[in-house]
């Protein structure tokens, strides 16, 4: 399956600390590059963080942000022990004989050690908020690489077609091609002052069409593109694939330029790199 290495995604839910939200944005890399931004509260999930994420991207550079907004700034929650805080009463009511005029402050009442303790959120609540908004997050992005993917394998059926077209008038060529080869050494030699031996003639002329031939890259420029259309079918990521077929098709179309012996053979060659520059420049982008 075609998937696009560009891509945008989001995804928020409520947490037990507050709202949590994941961002995801790709861009093309040879190989997998995870940079994850997360609050401090949730550093220790890290590692499995990474792993979820290399278990459904292959290739691209990925910056991954995590927010954590609303709740308790750490994740922690304020709890009011009332044990200490009966207790406290109870001496109130002891001492308001005595000192009629006193007056307890909350402010004041809460900052007397033990009456508020903070308790840790649950670090399987937290890791089960951060993976449940992280793969909907992943699931949004592959969608969006799903869709661009399926753009760029439209475009590269398009660009595989002309070059089918391509390599079909070169094989029409070839025959008249060879026909005026042979007819252009033939009168170079008819040309010298001492007659050729015309075994030694037939010879030379087999050897330059046998340096000029090109019926071998035609083939396999053929061969290419059949695999690329094979492998643009398949369901897993493709992209290194695709750029190891890029190469053999530069390999081929040097080879036809370098052959060529007719200016048609050569503007051809010539219009195959154009579309293989092109074709390459589309499959840097696919996973």
């Amino acid at each position: 399956m075609i998937r696009s290495m560009t891509a945008y995604a989001s995804a928020e839910t409520q947490g037990p600390a507050g709202t949590l939200s994941c961002e995801l944005r790709t861009v093309n890399h040879r190989y997998l590059e995870l940079s994850p931004r997360l609050p401090e509260e949730l550093r220790g999930f890290e590692s499995a963080l990474r792993e979820r994420v290399a278990a459904r991207l292959s290739r691209g550079k990925v910056d991954l942000t995590v927010r954590l907004r609303g709740g308790e700034a750490r994740g922690e929650s304020l709890e009011v022990d009332e044990v200490t805080l009966g207790r406290l009463a109870t001496l109130n009511r002891e001492l308001a004989g005595r000192f009629p005029g006193m007056q307890v402050q909350l402010t004041e009442l809460l900052r007397f050690p033990g009456v508020l303790r903070q308790s840790e959120a649950d670090p399987e609540a937290q890791q089960a908020a951060l993976f449940e908004v992280l793969d909907r997050a992943l699931d949004a992005l592959s969608a969006t690489r799903e869709r661009e993917g399926a753009q760029l394998g439209a475009i590269l059926r398009d660009k595989l077609d002309a070059i089918e077209r391509i390599v079909g008038q070169v094989r029409q060529w070839m025959p008249e091609i060879r026909t005026a080869l042979r007819a252009r050494l033939e009168a170079r030699l008819a040309d010298l002052r001492q007659p050729a031996d015309p075994g030694r003639l037939e010879q030379e002329l087999v050897l330059q069409v046998t340096r000029s031939d090109v019926d071998e890259e035609l083939d396999r420029l053929a061969t290419h593109v059949a695999e690329t259309r094979r492998v643009l079918g398949l369901k897993e990521p493709v992209g290194r694939r695709l750029d190891f077929l890029m190469q053999e098709f530069n390999r081929e179309a040097n080879t036809l330029g370098s052959k060529s012996v007719d200016a048609r053979t050569t503007n051809a060659a010539v219009e195959l790199k154009v579309l293989i520059e092109q074709m390459r420049e589309q499959v840097q982008n696919i996973e």
